[in-house]
């Protein structure tokens, strides 16, 4: 049974999603419902805080003896994730919110058809490379600063985990793309 701490953990991976969405809500709020587009700026540059908490706290916990579980290794793969795909999100939101509040134009979407759908899957697939390579920067970092293999054995599966998650993102992405690849309209 994993120790308490690992359930806490959870908790604040939980917790950090919550938390990006909604100041990433109240920075756009800020900047198209109340116009304060400093606050906004000064919102939205806060986001990695929240990264740089989690981590904080994972290595404390791994530091003070906790031996590593599935949680910590998320934890460093939802950092990765969240700095490599952050501004995609950030974008994304800003694109509906000026839409809906502040009469911007139409948000743009994903293509779906023809070359413009395979190049986006592509890039899509090498953000999560970007991702994956952060991810295990920061767990590569948490390994040396616990320094202490026993406690730490359980993330070098993290490894393979990156290596297979990029695989099949490659298949059900890019591949996928070509493999049913339906031309543009004209």
């Amino acid at each position: 049974m994993p120790p308490e701490s690992s359930y806490l953990l959870y908790w604040l991976i939980v917790g950090c999603e919550t938390a990006f969405w909604l100041v990433l809500l109240a920075g756009l709020a800020a900047r198209y419902l109340l116009r304060r587009e400093r606050l906004s700026r000064a919102l939205l540059l806060s986001l990695p805080l929240v990264d740089i908490l989690l981590v904080a706290f994972t290595a404390a916990d791994l530091k003070s003896g906790t031996t590593a579980t599935v949680a910590h290794g998320l934890a460093t793969a939802y950092v990765g994730f969240t700095v490599a795909f952050g501004a995609v999100m950030v974008r994304w939101a800003d694109q509906r919110f000026a839409h809906r509040f502040a009469g911007g134009p139409t948000p743009v979407r994903a293509p779906d058809r023809g070359w413009p759908a395979v190049r986006y899957e592509v890039g899509l697939w090498l953000r999560s490379i970007v991702a994956w390579i952060i991810a295990l920067i920061v767990l590569i970092a948490l390994i040396a600063y616990v320094d202490n293999d026993a406690i730490t054995q359980p993330l070098h599966q993290w490894f393979r985990i990156a290596l297979g998650s990029v695989f099949l993102w490659f298949v059900f992405g890019p591949v996928w793309s070509v493999v049913f690849f339906r031309r543009a309209a004209k």
